[in-house]
């Protein structure tokens, strides 16, 4: 009995492990696609997801990367740093363009190494513009027209239609970008040069020239925190954070107490510092200093003397830059935030008539006046009129007995000496004025 319970544990144990054997090599046999969106807006944000979902497929081993691209383009240096992943990224990459590409979306979707396009889809349209909507300047063009060239070249594709696509000199009339215009390609167009390895209908079509229809294929996307920090790090966000911020705060001041105006300016500080935080575009550095820059303001309302609040307000300023990849967007907005938040000052005050309660507790408003029975001496109006004696000699000033008094007195400046009669002729407040009066005898 006992060598038949061995011989069923061993047997046991010999078609557990060939089991195990047997899907290991199942498993190992199937591939590991991942399929990653690339929407919206192109900015710092969306680096920050496509860098996570980057690392999660290479730590999955994964055999390839599938970026459907659906963007109208955004920030060159959130382009700069997708492509730089794309190429630095050991697994092979495919831009599935599912709609557009334009702009930035065309410079990252050249640095995949594969291209396909759905029928109606195009790509190009890449001149780069600044902050303010504008041609951007020769340098920074020729900085965008080389990158273009370097990712198309880095992938095998003519770089005459990447430098088309950014360049309006550029002449090529057969694709519909004649001189003057930009280069913009229709997914046919697209692969008559090249820049497409095929047009699919969809990602069944693609999966399957890609031969990973069986594949394991697992989606990546944005999280809550991640789809938050790309809209409150979207160009046009944050100036309306900031300004919201100054608004908040400068009608906090016209606010008894702490209220609603104040939770909101510091409700959009906090957003900004946090979509910033998330989107991997600052660290807790930027955080920091303005915390410290505002402690430092607020202590100059208790020991003024303007060096600690020009510290506190530099920092303030710094951190916001510091916080930000792009110096001379970041200088747009606050000069947007703080005009308006002028304007708004101006306008609760001229128009209003508001006055701000905020300083009512560190200033003291209250005054001793006249009308109100407060003085500072006693008024001796009572003696006017009245005769003494000079108690000492008065050269000018003295003392004086009247009526049973002792008064300080001063005369009208000649010399008068002790035991003289004297009449008072003027008070003015404390000062006692007095004139000798002649012997009659």
């Amino acid at each position: 009995m006992k060598i038949w319970r061995y011989l069923s544990v061993l047997l046991f144990g010999l078609l557990f492990t060939m089991s195990s054997f047997g899907g290991a090599t199942v498993s190992a046999n199937e591939k590991i696609v991942y399929h990653v969106p690339i929407e919206e807006t192109v900015e710092k944000g969306l680096s920050a997801f496509l860098e996570r979902a980057l690392t999660t497929a290479e730590a999955a081993d994964a055999d390839l990367v599938v970026f459907e691209v659906n963007t109208p383009g955004g920030a060159v240096d959130a382009a700069g740093e997708i492509a730089k992943l794309l190429a630095d990224s050991p697994i092979k990459t495919v831009a599935y363009v599912n709609n557009r590409a334009l702009s930035a979306g065309a410079y990252i979707s050249l640095s995949a190494d594969e291209i396909y396009m759905v029928p109606s889809a195009t790509m190009g349209s890449a001149a780069v513009i600044d902050s303010t909507g504008n041609a951007a300047g020769k340098k920074a063009q020729s900085y965008w027209l080389a990158a273009m060239k370097t990712a198309a070249e880095q992938n095998g594709r003519d770089p005459i239609y990447a430098q088309a696509m950014a360049d309006v000199d550029i002449d090529l009339p057969e694709y519909g970008a004649e001189k003057g215009k930009l280069l913009t390609f229709t997914a046919e167009q697209a692969k008559k040069a090249g820049y497409s390895e095929g047009t699919v209908s969809g990602k069944a079509e693609l999966y399957s020239i890609l031969g990973v229809e069986d594949a394991d294929i697992r989606s990546i996307e944005e999280s809550f925190p991640e789809k938050l920090a790309r809209f409150l790090t979207n160009p046009i966000v944050v100036p309306i954070l900031l300004t919201i911020a100054g608004i908040g705060i400068v009608m906090e001041l016209f606010s008894p107490g702490f209220g609603i105006p104040g939770v909101i300016g510091i409700t959009s500080l906090v957003l900004f510092f946090y979509g910033h935080l998330v989107a991997g575009i600052t660290g807790y550095e930027s955080l920091a200093m303005f915390i410290i820059g505002v402690i430092l303001v607020l202590i100059e309302f208790f020991i003024p003397g303007g060096i600690i609040g020009l510290l506190g307000f530099t920092a303030v300023v710094g951190s916001l830059f510091l916080a930000t990849g792009d110096p001379v967007h970041m200088t747009i907005s606050l000069l947007i935030a703080v005009t308006v938040s002028i304007l708004v000052f101006i306008l609760l005050v001229k128009v209003f008539g508001k006055q701000m309660k905020f300083f009512r507790k560190m200033i003291l408003t209250d005054a001793t006046k006249t009308e109100q029975g407060y003085v500072s001496n006693p008024n001796r109006l009572d003696l006017l009129g009245a005769e003494g004696k000079a108690l000492t000699d008065l050269r000018p000033s003295g003392t004086a007995l009247v009526k049973e008094e002792r008064v300080d007195v001063v005369t009208e400046g000649s010399f008068i000496s002790k035991g003289s009669t004297i009449i008072i002729v003027k008070v003015e407040g404390s000062r006692v004025v007095v004139r000798e009066i002649p012997d009659s005898n």
